[in-house]
């Protein structure tokens, strides 16, 4: 193991717990990175110290939870351990890092399929490793007289060699314990790029219902990680193979099948995994909006006459994305901007738009959405097979670039309706705003009347014309 690079800070935590006559193991994730050689972000402890020896130990730790984990931040360990101008920055360590000490647990009843009703400690690290859920992260790391141990009871460094994700155990137990264990399985093999091991995915598929109870901001996580991954189209196609997709997203499911005409070769579904595929935007907004942007088609879907149509399909699809949205859990800023990104996918540019049509465009997506539509609109080309840009998305993505800071809003006047109400002598009423909308069609089609002195004088004149 000495050709692996182990930070300081984790060699000292196992060797004070060793002194202190207890077992100290480093566990997790953590020790499947750093087998894959893969950058590290939690260093996870366990212990046959029960958390009251551990805080002991780690005089500066904290214990708030019921289930055995003590924690203790890096730059706390490195002042117990009089590391000063200790480099974290090295060891990809940052000094607000938690280090997570946890006793070693045995399996218990899961009522709430996430967490144990009674914590048990186990007896050993075995014990403690055979509750975990993939054979991958059932790995420990020891320091034995200064040199590194891996343990690996269930054959995980096989499976990594293998590419494999495999539940420790009787998968159908590991996924009763936790359902989200199932969305977990598909997103390491979605990040990983790994497959998923047969008696595993035939349990996630006998299971899948299990998803049903497991809470939408648990799974909306895991969807986003997935989603944000390099492989995000073989991570969806995995939900829905698997049936968990129709528990998560039902809406997405219905798309298969859908044919389409024109320059699409593929129908609904299979052309919005491409699109997927192709986005070049990592925002987990940007990359579930171009998921969604042909959501609404199998509701708006029409032939006659052997030709096929989706009129208003974006109009359709807004409706169905908001109930996601709800569905997921998502903040009201996230929520507004997916269903802004589909409700506005379809625009259409030509030479001949004005600087108004441009601005009202703009004005419609939101200035801060602007990127994000045409990230989609990439997405969408490619997956449908065509070139990332065109001659007409490169003007418009031109024109808009000139008048991006163009006055887009009634708040980008140089008067507001307090000058309104002084220069009429009127009291707040509709009078103000129709006044101030007046004003602001007209700076619309020319930039240069947006200065006070002008409006000022425009308000008194419109005085007699409204």
């Amino acid at each position: 193991m000495s050709k692996f690079k182990i930070p300081l800070l984790v060699k000292k935590v196992l060797q004070k717990i060793e002194e202190s006559g207890f077992q100290g193991f480093v566990v997790g994730g953590g020790v499947r990175d750093l087998l894959m050689n893969a950058s590290i972000y939690d260093w996870d402890f366990t212990t046959n110290a029960k958390p009251e020896q551990i805080q002991k130990i780690f005089p500066e730790s904290f214990y708030d939870n019921k289930f055995g984990t003590v924690g203790i931040t890096a730059q706390e360990l490195a002042d117990q351990f009089n590391l000063k101008n200790h480099s974290f920055k090295e060891e990809n360590i940052k000094p607000e890092d938690v280090f997570e000490i946890t006793t070693f647990r045995s399996e218990g009843i899961y009522s709430d399929k996430r967490h144990p009703d009674k914590v048990t400690w186990g007896k050993n690290l075995e014990e403690d490793l055979k509750r975990r859920d993939f054979t991958i992260n059932a790995m420990a790391l020891s320091l034995e007289k200064n040199n590194w141990k891996i343990i690996d009871p269930f054959k995980g460094r096989q499976d990594l060699k293998n590419k494999l994700i495999r539940a420790v155990g009787d998968p159908n137990k590991r996924f009763a314990e936790d359902g989200l264990r199932m969305m977990r399985a598909i997103r390491i093999a979605t990040q990983l790029n790994f497959s998923l091991e047969e008696k595993t995915l035939q349990a996630i598929v006998a299971n899948a219902a299990l998803i049903s109870q497991i809470s939408n901001e648990r799974i909306r996580d895991e969807l986003f990680k997935i989603i944000k991954s390099d492989y995000p189209s073989d991570g969806v196609k995995m939900l829905f193979s698997s049936g968990l997709l129709e528990f998560i997203i039902p809406e997405l499911v219905r798309t298969r099948g859908v044919e389409q005409a024109g320059h699409h070769t593929k129908d609904v579904w299979n052309h919005s995994l491409d699109s997927l595929k192709e986005s070049p935007s990592k925002d987990k907004i940007v990359r579930l909006a171009t998921l969604l942007h042909d959501i609404g088609k199998p509701i708006a879907y029409r032939k006659q006459n052997n030709k096929i149509t989706f009129y208003g399909h974006e109009v359709v699809g807004e409706k169905i994305t908001r109930n996601i949205a709800q569905r997921l859990k998502l903040s009201k800023k996230d929520s507004q901007r997916l269903i802004s990104l589909v409700r506005h996918h379809m625009f259409i540019y030509t030479p001949k738009m004005t600087d108004k049509a441009i601005k009202r465009f703009i004005k419609r997506v939101g200035k801060e959405n602007i990127n994000d539509m045409i990230m989609l609109r990439i997405g969408d080309r490619k997956g449908g097979g065509s070139k990332a840009t065109s001659w007409r998305l490169r003007e418009l993505q031109q024109r808009i670039g000139e008048l991006m800071y163009s006055p887009l809003e009634i708040k980008d006047l140089k008067v507001d309706g307090r000058d309104v109400m002084k220069v009429l002598n009127i009291k707040p009423g509709p009078k103000v705003g129709q006044t101030l909308e007046h004003l602001f069609e007209e700076v619309l089609e020319d930039d240069q009347k947006n200065n006070r002195e002008y409006l000022l004088k425009r308000i008194k004149e419109l005085k007699k014309e409204l």
